[in-house]
């Protein structure tokens, strides 16, 4: 996200994953890789420094969880977000929740379901 590589990003993901972010109005949920990616870099309009060079967004993710079983895993990762919004150029500063769950594909851990939950904006 913070290097803006699309091609990069999409690599998380395994190819028939599911991305939601239920509470962001045209983003409830993605399915696939191709979706996946497609959604991630229409997103990626909200944020004024994402497009513009402005000032850095501020982007921190903060493991709460981490369970493996085999080659399934869970993990509850919480997000703090600081960026000006492209249309207002405010201030936006988010708190986030990611429930997550992976599998071992391959030699590599790809995320095979990802739901955002907003815990605070400010």
């Amino acid at each position: 996200v913070m290097i803006r590589d699309a091609e990069a990003w999409g690599q998380v993901w395994a190819k028939d994953a599911y991305w939601s972010l239920p509470e962001v109005p045209g983003h409830e949920e993605f399915r696939g890789r191709n979706a996946i990616v497609k959604g991630w870099v229409d997103s990626m309009t909200q944020y004024a420094s994402m497009t513009d060079y402005g000032e850095p967004m501020i982007y921190i993710a903060t493991p709460g969880a981490i369970e493996v079983d085999g080659d399934e895993a869970t993990s509850r990762v919480y997000t703090s977000e600081i960026y000006k919004d492209a249309k207002t150029k405010n201030e936006i500063r988010v708190r986030g929740q990611y429930d997550d769950q992976l599998r071992r594909i391959d030699g590599h851990w790809l995320y095979t379901r990802r739901i955002y939950k907003i815990l605070h904006v400010g």
